[in-house]
């Protein structure tokens, strides 16, 4: 049986997963991490990652992307693994990850979700077979109360297109800015906010005459939470070294 550290436990993905651990035989929560102490679970939790002093197997960050450095300090001083799901770390937060994945064994996605996972992997090889010939848009929809947009998984799948087209593509994020034609070279990204949507995100291929979508619609956060709970077994026993949702799923294959 796996012993997790819950970071940001009494979030509404903390609250998720802590219901799906418990519902696992193979998975524990030994203890949760937020700023709101109250024991909502039957795990203790504390203020801050430091103040845990007893033995866990991994840490699952879902919280915020303040709390990188603390959770990564711990994680080195403990020899620990984690899962990195926080969403809206900077360019620099993320150089900061990547460098201690040289001490720690570090899972990072920018979204924990299987399904998604799989679209990234459909849009890298649909780009592949339709440059030069379809402008490129990603739309992503979420709840009213999501702060950072575009969303991670929305900027995710934009790196896996541009990573498999020939050329390097151009990011835009606001047309009523943009007083000009639409480039070929473009990657067009959208954000939506409004009401309880979990998590929609859609790429659109659109070609002369014809138009190919690829969509993925998230009826509940469950599935990000699975998704992480399966990253944590995966990374027990890892070395060092920076891992991603690639790697889990080829293992699950």
């Amino acid at each position: 049986m796996i012993r997790i550290i819950m970071n940001g436990c009494n979030g509404k993905m903390g609250q998720v997963i802590s219901r799906m651990a418990d519902e696992d035989d193979d998975a524990v929560i030994v203890c949760g991490v937020d700023p709101v102490t109250e024991q909502k679970n039957g795990y203790p939790v504390v203020g801050s990652i430091g103040e845990f002093d007893g033995e866990a197997d991994v840490v699952i960050d879902f919280s915020h992307p303040s709390s990188l450095t603390s959770v990564l300090s711990y994680c080195k001083k403990t020899n620990t693994p984690v899962i990195l799901a926080t969403t809206g770390y900077s360019a620099e937060q993320k150089d900061e990850f990547t460098a201690a994945a040289a001490d720690i064994p570090i899972f990072f996605s920018a979204n924990m979700s299987l399904g998604i996972n799989l679209l990234i992997s459909l849009a890298r090889q649909a780009a592949k077979l339709l440059e030069g010939s379809y402008d490129i848009e990603i739309v992503e929809r979420h709840h009213n109360r999501k702060i950072d947009a575009p969303s991670g998984t929305a900027l995710a799948i934009a790196d896996a297109i541009d990573q498999s087209l020939s050329y390097p593509a151009e990011y835009v994020f606001d047309r009523h800015s943009v007083r000009r034609r639409r480039k070929g070279t473009e990657i067009g990204i959208s954000s939506v906010r409004g009401g309880t949507i979990v998590g929609d995100h859609e790429i659109i291929f659109a070609g002369n005459d014809e138009v190919i979508e690829l969509s993925h619609h998230a009826a509940s956060k469950e599935l990000f939470a699975t998704g992480a709970i399966k990253a944590a077994k995966f990374m027990v026993g890892k070395p060092a070294g920076l891992y991603d949702m690639d790697m889990l799923i080829e293992q699950m294959l």
